[in-house]
């Protein structure tokens, strides 16, 4: 076992860069691409987040259980402030085992994503959906979903670090599967909740995802520069 000042053997190269500069390259060109279409209010993407919100918003009215489990699922279970919680806890699990700057390497991906989506709120200001008998409420602007782009972001990082730290197969499958599952289920919530429209969802998995890849492919050169230098 390590101790909690020793820092953990590693590689000094990780093998995510391939895959990172891949997921940076599509998620970033979608993101972009989004983003022009919603501010240009771009007609087809419109209609068709019409159409998801209506329906969405047909049966969360016609199925009050169903939309107090969404409820529920979307406000405490998925929450932001839960997503981010469990970052906190990996950032002390890093601290503890010696691994300051990737503590705090991983402490600032999850604020900048936290920062980024709520300047595109700003900058993009869009309306969220509105209805005549609502089943939730929620503030500030549409896009991207924070909830979706948090949950992309938190689960992106536990997924890495696991990845880095040579997690047992079984326990990253079993994360990735959860994480799949929370990232997806967090976003239909808030369309079924109807406070998101389909395509401010969907920016927020991009960017998150996004983000993630551009934090992994930064640490890695940073990684090698630092072992380039120490050789």
């Amino acid at each position: 076992m390590h101790s909690p000042t020793t820092p953990p053997t590693r590689p000094p190269f990780t093998p995510f860069t391939p895959l990172a500069s891949v997921v940076a390259l599509v998620s970033g060109s979608l993101s972009a691409l989004l983003l022009v279409l919603v501010a240009t209010e771009w007609g087809p993407l419109m209609s068709f987040d019409r159409a998801v919100a209506d329906g969405m918003h047909d049966s969360a009215v016609r199925s009050p259980e169903l939309t107090g489990t969404n409820r529920i699922l979307s406000d405490w279970v998925w929450d932001p402030w839960a997503m981010r919680a469990l970052v906190a806890a990996g950032v002390v699990w890093l601290w503890w085992r010696g691994e300051r700057l990737l503590a705090l390497w991983a402490a600032a991906v999850s604020a900048v994503g936290s920062a980024v989506q709520q300047l595109m709120k700003v900058a993009v200001g869009r309306d969220r959906p509105r209805w005549q008998d609502p089943v939730d409420t929620a503030h500030f602007a549409a896009f991207p979903s924070g909830h979706a782009m948090t949950a992309a972001v938190t689960c992106g990082l536990l997924l890495w670090l696991l990845a880095l730290f040579g997690a047992a197969r079984r326990l990253r499958v079993a994360v990735l599967a959860v994480g799949a599952f929370s990232v997806v289920g967090v976003g239909l919530t808030r369309l079924y909740l109807g406070v998101h429209w389909a395509s401010d969802v969907v920016a927020g998995w991009l960017l998150g995802g996004c983000l993630v890849a551009v934090a992994v492919l930064a640490y890695e050169r940073a990684a090698a520069r630092r072992d380039a230098a120490s050789a």
